[in-house]
């Protein structure tokens, strides 16, 4: 018995030797499973031409369509205005904003009308004297009748006057209606520079006016979106949009072309129109002069153009996948970029492109798809 004591030790480590080399043989084989496929994984997607709308994006500031310094026309003195004709009042068109003294208008055109009553009256009479000295002068055997004896002189004078009279008149009503100082369109106050009791003269300025019927902005285009400009651009409709709280949105139409290019920026401008911003006729205000908008419009359309993440295109390369499973490298034109995009034209209908290259992609290198998101999981590194 005094053997089984030497031979049962050497036999567990026989036995525990041949285990480790079992469990290490195991592991070296799903090893070298593992590591038998080394192709890179990646996911693909299949390109189709689209046609797309460029949407272009610019700012701008609400400026009035014009801004009036409104003077006086006559002499006198205030005598009252219109309760809305103080700063940032709105007034409509025709709307009298103060009126000036009228005693003195309202007696010359009592003169004026005097006056050309009596130049008519003066007028009927060498009329009348010269149809006698016709009739008489056809009685006289003398040929030599001169014009001065048919009173034709006479009647000249008497036509001028009663012109004069009637320049005199139109003048005298027009005097007395600029006693009453109207809005030339429906207009914003911007400033007010007098008041009852002030004395006014030809030309005094009385308040500056902005326009509220139409506004414009005036909004830069780059010159990378130049070319995709619409080709007709008057009454192109746009969309105009505040930030904040109160924000708000609404169409507009591009009205022109400013015509130049800025020589610092190299930008063109548009001027873009808004009709009734305060809302006057309309009762709904859309924005206030002074404002900064955003003003997006549609330009030319891209046909079949494909669209691919900016992220996968190196040195205008796009890397894509042949039948065989092996990436290949083609060059691309790019049309334009927006919103992390590239559009892009080129022969590329049903090919595949690489959604997730290796970090160094070559020419030819097979590589193993993802066709599932288990097979995503499943490829993940462990950490």
């Amino acid at each position: 018995m005094k053997w089984i004591k030497f031979v049962a030790p050497l036999a567990v480590i026989v036995v525990g030797g041949l285990g480790t080399y079992a469990v290490v043989a195991t592991a070296s084989d799903e090893t070298v499973k593992e590591a038998l496929d080394t192709r890179p994984v990646v996911t693909v997607e299949t390109l189709s031409p689209v046609d797309y709308t460029v949407q272009i994006t610019s700012y701008g500031e609400v400026t009035p369509l014009e801004r009036t310094r409104l003077a006086a026309q006559v002499d006198g003195e205030v005598m009252s205005w219109n309760p809305a004709f103080v700063t940032g009042g709105l007034v409509k068109r025709g709307d009298i904003l103060f009126t000036i003294e009228k005693d003195t208008y309202e007696a010359a055109l009592l003169q004026a009308e005097a006056a050309l009553a009596s130049a008519q009256a003066q007028l009927i009479q060498e009329q009348a004297q010269g149809r006698v000295a016709e009739q008489e002068a056809k009685s006289l055997t003398s040929g030599n009748i001169s014009d001065l004896y048919l009173r034709k002189p006479q009647m000249l004078s008497a036509q001028a006057a009663v012109k004069s009279a009637e320049a005199m008149l139109k003048i005298a009503r027009r005097d007395l209606a600029n006693c009453e100082v109207t809005a030339p369109y429906d207009a914003l106050i911007a400033t007010k520079e007098v008041g009852v009791g002030d004395y006014v003269t030809v030309g005094t300025l009385t308040a500056t006016l902005n326009n509220v019927e139409t506004a414009e902005i005036m909004f830069p285009v780059a010159g990378f979106d130049r070319a995709f400009l619409p080709a007709d651009l008057a009454q192109h409709p746009a969309v105009v949009s505040t930030a904040g709280p109160m924000a708000t949105e609404f169409t507009a139409v591009i009205n022109r072309d400013a015509g130049l290019i800025d020589t610092a920026t190299r930008m063109t401008h548009l001027i873009l129109r808004i009709d009734d911003p305060y809302g006057i006729r309309s009762g709904e205000a859309k924005v206030k002069f002074g404002t900064y908008v955003n003003v997006t419009f549609s330009g030319k359309t891209l046909d079949k153009v494909y669209r691919v993440a900016q992220e996968l295109i190196t040195n205008n390369q796009l890397w894509l996948l042949d039948d065989e499973g092996k990436l290949y490298a083609k060059q691309v034109t790019v049309l334009r970029e927006e919103a992390g995009d590239f559009f892009i034209t080129g022969d590329f209908d049903g090919a595949r492109i690489v959604m997730t290259p290796p970090e160094y992609p070559q020419e030819g290198m097979p590589v193993k798809v993802l066709k599932s998101d288990q097979d995503l999981v499943a490829h993940r590194p462990r950490t």
